[in-house]
């Protein structure tokens, strides 16, 4: 088992100026200006080169001086996700490190599909990017072999040379010489990668290619965007989010302000932005001091008395309704028999509030129409497929007519995701007859606008048979649906032919083996009327798995059985849980030892002082399909009088496969696990009049500093496929809270976030 520390970071390689480049708009039209000598530029423009180029493959190229540019087409908010991608290709195409350069490319078709999210990033570029090394490799080792006439099979490629006897040649100076060897898709794929124990820069400590510009205050972020002539935008955003519309518009007490130059009310044929008005000022200050002035009449959309406990109340009467929702292929789902002949049974109702996302960067994008007619949308964004199109039907033109230059994300956690705050600005840049325009949104308005994580509402049973062995579990999950809203073409069908979404449910379908089970999807269509629902950081496990580790923790209890144990004994790697490959070999049995760990470290069993508990739970990431073994150890005080949790301790063991970039990992996990914390323990505001009723970090209060516990976290040492570490954490850490909270005084909390408030009301019976 490999146990993490932070490695020293790197100095700065190269400079790259945050503030040091500047989009000039000029009658020749716009020229970019970027700096070239980056370690990550977010321009799309590659650094430069050395005479000749090769590239292998559309993913990367060599010049002639032996600099490799991996081209990644992954947002960076955060994660170093092009050190991770860089190091797989480089590892295979042997590079030395240091000769290794990352460009984060535009959004133009040849990049093919383009999303960050989920926590595929490393899992899908794997097996490109080794494929594309050894493309590169076996071009050079065939270069350098026919050169000195021998065989490739007696050449050898390492560190960025061919070696071959008393023959050595550098990629340089092959590259120099020129090589235009392609390879067909058959040939991709037959070529052979290095075994996993021959890898020397994966899994490995090495210098993240942006670490340095980050922490010097050098990497340019969305809301940098400068373009000479661009006016400001101030958005004033109508009651609802959906259906609201603009009735009149009063400027008079705005003409005062110094720079004011009008407002706007938008028409947006993508239905994405209804009822906006965007204030334009010559400068930032003054779109926003004029947006203060100016008075804005709607009429609101027809959910601007909803709240929250409406929607979920909505949530239970839609679960009430046998008929309604998906249900998922779990194998034998017909639980009705064995329910009504068991001999005993379980059943509870689980809940979490409405999650706001509160990325450090507020939303910001500039939009303009340069002199060939090309929509330029210069913003951070996750996920460019999926809003361009948006953008398109917003501004009425072809996609060869828009292209989104990605900057560097001050924090995306799946709000970026939903790219629809560059629609407005889109919008109003084409109002003003393709001038430059910048928004910058001010918090309470980033907030009103988010597409938070939905509330929810679950209920799970569970039964037995008379010697006490599980025979049965239902999973039924409501909750308004990201992907129902936002891309329905992302949703399977389940057994009974109804569509479902997958990134709300992911989770339920877990890897115990129950006997029959029956996992039901449930769009809360009211939800989904009143706000945009989101993706946040680890989506549906985030409240699935908060359901099923508190039930499984439950149903030890009630039967008399050590959670732990019981855990384990439902972990028997049969059927559709005996997992498969590539993604998912050993299937329960690694979620097992990742549990068996975990309690081994936190010393489960040993004696506590009074009002401390140690919980466990465990998960599998995000989906079966590429699954992260993940368990959390949790240890707890509480304050009985006042109500409040003290997390003293985190333990946390993962099962990802082949860490790829262990910095990263680490990282990842830490951050994962403390956002997991904060959901558990502080996170959550409620729908009010239609809207969200926190605005600002003053009301919505996140984990702070000070109530961050210490955190045990090890990796264990794999040489299977690298799956997601993103997200996987974030979904065991309230489970195991909430079950160390019942260990240590008796009281079961069944709704998220886990309050002083809610947990005193439990003591007090």
């Amino acid at each position: 088992m490999a146990k993490l520390k932070l490695p020293p970071r790197g100095e700065a390689t190269a400079e790259l100026t945050r503030r040091g480049f500047l989009i000039s708009m000029s009658a020749a039209g716009a020229a970019f200006g970027f700096p070239r000598a980056g370690l990550a530029a977010p321009d799309g423009v590659p650094p430069a080169l050395a005479g000749n180029i090769y590239e292998p493959s559309l993913w990367y190229s060599i010049d002639a001086d032996g600099k490799v540019n991996v081209n990644i087409i992954r947002a960076e908010m955060g994660q170093h996700v092009g050190t991770a991608i860089a190091r797989i290709l480089a590892d295979e195409l042997e590079v030395a490190w240091e000769d290794v350069r990352i460009t984060h490319v535009d959004s133009a078709e040849k990049w093919g599909f383009m999303v960050t999210g989920g926590s595929w990033s490393v899992w899908q570029s794997w097996p490109l990017y080794r494929q594309a090394g050894a493309a590169g490799r076996t071009a050079l080792i065939e270069a350098a072999a026919a050169k000195w006439g021998v065989e490739p099979a007696g050449c050898v490629a390492r560190e960025g040379k061919i070696t071959s006897g008393d023959n050595t040649i550098t990629y340089a100076e092959l590259v120099s010489e020129g090589i235009t060897r392609s390879f067909t898709e058959d040939e991709l794929k037959a070529l052979p990668l290095k075994p996993v124990s021959d890898l020397r820069l994966v899994g490995k400590e090495v210098t993240a290619l942006d670490i340095a510009n980050k922490t010097t205050g050098k990497t340019i972020y969305g809301i940098d965007a400068k373009i000479d002539g661009m006016v400001y935008a101030a958005p004033l955003l109508p009651p609802t989010r959906l259906g609201s519309s603009v009735t009149n518009v009063d400027d008079s007490a705005a003409q005062s302000v110094k720079g004011y130059v009008q407002t706007l009310t938008l028409d947006d044929p993508s239905g994405t932005v209804p009822g906006w008005v965007m204030v334009i000022g010559e400068t930032f200050m003054a779109a926003q001091r004029a947006a203060q002035k100016v008075k804005v009449t709607w009429a609101a959309g027809p959910t601007a008395d909803v709240t929250e406990a409406q929607i979920q109340d909505h949530g239970r009467e839609l679960i009430a309704n046998p008929d309604g929702g998906s249900i998922l292929d779990t194998g034998n789902t017909d639980t009705g028999p064995v329910f009504d002949s068991a001999a005993d049974s379980i059943e509870a109702e689980y809940t979490t509030s409405t999650v706001l996302h509160f990325q450090m960067e507020p939303l910001n994008a500039t939009v303009f129409q340069n002199a060939d007619g090309v929509w330029e949308i210069h913003t951070g964004n996750q996920w460019q497929s999926l809003i361009l199109p948006t953008l398109q039907a917003a501004l009425g033109v072809e996609a060869d007519k828009i292209v989104m230059r990605t900057y560097m994300l001050g924090g995306g956690f799946g709000r970026r995701l939903n790219g629809d705050y560059a629609v407005p600005v889109a919008l109003a840049s084409k109002a003003l007859g393709g001038k430059p325009v910048k928004m910058v949104m001010m918090r309470p308005e980033d907030v009103l606008f988010d597409s938070p994580r939905s509330a929810s509402v679950q209920q799970l049973k569970m039964a037995f048979d008379a010697e006490g062995a599980v025979i049965g579990m239902e999973h039924h999950a409501t909750a308004g649906w990201p992907t129902e809203v936002m891309v329905p073409s992302f949703m399977p069908k389940g057994i009974n032919d109804e569509p479902y979404d997958p990134f709300a449910i992911a989770g339920a379908d877990h890897w115990y083996s129950v006997g029959a089970q029956k996992v039901r999807a449930i769009s809360n269509d009211l939800a989904n009327a009143t706000f945009r629902p989101g993706w946040l950081r680890s989506v549906g496990p985030g409240w699935t798995n908060w359901a099923v580790e508190s039930f499984m923790d439950e149903a030890a209890h009630k039967f008399g059985r050590d959670p732990l144990e019981f855990r384990l004994s439902l972990f028997t790697a049969e059927g559709r849980n005996a997992g498969s490959a590539p993604n998912a070999v050993g299937g329960a049995k690694r979620q097992a030892a990742v549990v068996k760990r975990a309690a081994e470290l936190a010393g489960w069993g040993e004696d506590l002082p009074a009002d401390t508990g140690i919980g466990i739970a465990t998960s599998f990431g995000q989906e079966r399909d590429m699954p992260t073994w993940v368990a959390c150890a949790a240890r707890v005080k509480v304050d009985r009088e006042t109500g409040e949790v003290t997390v003293e301790k985190l333990h946390l063991v993962t099962d990802a496969g082949i860490v790829v970039d262990p910095d990263g990992a680490l990282a990842q996990t830490q951050g994962a696990a403390l956002w997991g914390l904060s959901m558990a323990l502080y996170e959550g505001t409620e729908i009010k009049a239609g809207n969200v009723s926190d605005t600002n970090l003053d009301t919505y209060t996140p984990l702070r500093m000070i109530d961050t516990p210490e955190m045990e976290i090890e990796f264990i040492d794999s040489t299977e496929v690298p799956v997601g570490l993103g997200e996987p954490a974030t979904t065991v850490v309230a489970p195991a809270i909430g079950n160390a909270i019942y260990n240590a005084v008796g009281v079961r909390l069944r709704s998220l976030p886990m309050t002083p408030e809610k947990l005193r009301a439990a003591l007090a019976g």
